[in-house]
């Protein structure tokens, strides 16, 4: 058991093809390319020293593989509420497209027209709180970008417009604790792909 229990382990999926790309990959089920499953393994490799209480990983092949490829595969639970965000009408568009249509649009504040809104997103990771929270030691998390940020800020009990702010590159590390002394929420550690030797 960790020794310091209550602990976020964060992971953001290896690269596919749309996150290179920039396309907004939602409920879009695409595989890691070579070298996302490379960063995987680096992940990984940063892992395994670790205890983890539970490993929960979306359902989508990207962060299932990404599970796979850093060890955990054997002990993850999938959890659907941490698919990725539903971009709707959005999906497998890059940020300029949408906006050549809607100028002014912005993920955390407006969702996407046929898919989720901000809130929608919000209450799935309120859901995913508590199984952290309960799980008697520090707990591991594969999913993906925009779903990872909003669990954070939620975490935070930031707005979901402040969630916007904090960017997550593929295979990343983030960590999300509470401090000793207060019992406030913090954010541990961000973004971290030192790991990948970038």
């Amino acid at each position: 058991m960790s020794e310091r229990p209550g602990h976020a382990y964060l992971a953001r999926h290896g690269e596919t093809e749309w996150s290179l790309a920039g396309k907004h990959t939602g409920r879009t089920d695409i595989p890691l390319t070579p070298n996302g499953e490379e960063l995987a393994r680096k992940l990984g490799a940063r892992l395994r020293s670790r205890t983890f209480a539970a490993v929960f990983t979306s359902p989508l092949q990207r962060a299932r593989r990404t599970c796979e490829l850093c060890g955990f595969g054997g002990v993850a639970r999938i959890l659907p509420d941490l698919v990725e965000w539903d971009y709707g009408d959005y999906e497998g568009l890059q940020s300029a497209q949408i906006r050549a249509r809607q100028p002014e649009w912005r993920l955390f504040r407006d969702g996407c027209p046929g898919g989720e809104s901000p809130r929608d997103v919000g209450v799935r990771a309120d859901r995913v709180i508590p199984l952290i929270r309960d799980a008697g030691g520090d707990v591991l998390i594969f999913a993906h970008g925009h779903l990872l940020r909003m669990l954070m800020g939620r975490w935070m009990t930031l707005e979901p417009t402040d969630a916007a702010r904090f960017s997550l590159d593929p295979a990343s590390l983030s960590i999300l604790g509470r401090d000793a002394h207060s019992g406030d929420a913090v954010i541990e550690r961000w973004n971290d792909t030192a790991h990948l030797g970038l």
